[in-house]
């Protein structure tokens, strides 16, 4: 995979307590890999949101309860996922 060096303004806590984190490993790599992460995750929402207009195309608008419902769901599996990646650092 092609890389490319770029320049990063970023707090200087979150810094701090990253390289605390990840010891002699490469700053580049973790933050390449949240990254991708992030990336993933975008494009999964983007995914569910481009089905959530299909399907108010084909059966209306979707319950605003139905929304906050799965807002909640996807904010549980979420929390979740980030718990259990934590405890696998």
């Amino acid at each position: 995979m092609a890389k490319e060096k770029v320049t990063l303004t970023l707090s200087s806590e979150s810094l701090e307590e990253l390289r605390a984190r990840v010891g002699g490993r490469s700053l580049s790599a973790t933050l390449d890999l949240a990254l991708r992460e992030h990336l993933a995750r975008l494009r999964h929402l983007s995914a569910v949101d481009e089905w959530l207009v299909e399907m108010e195309q084909e059966h209306g608008p979707v319950p605003p309860q139905t929304l906050e419902w799965a807002a909640r769901l996807v904010g549980d599996w979420d929390a979740g996922r980030k718990k259990r990646r934590h405890r696998a650092a």
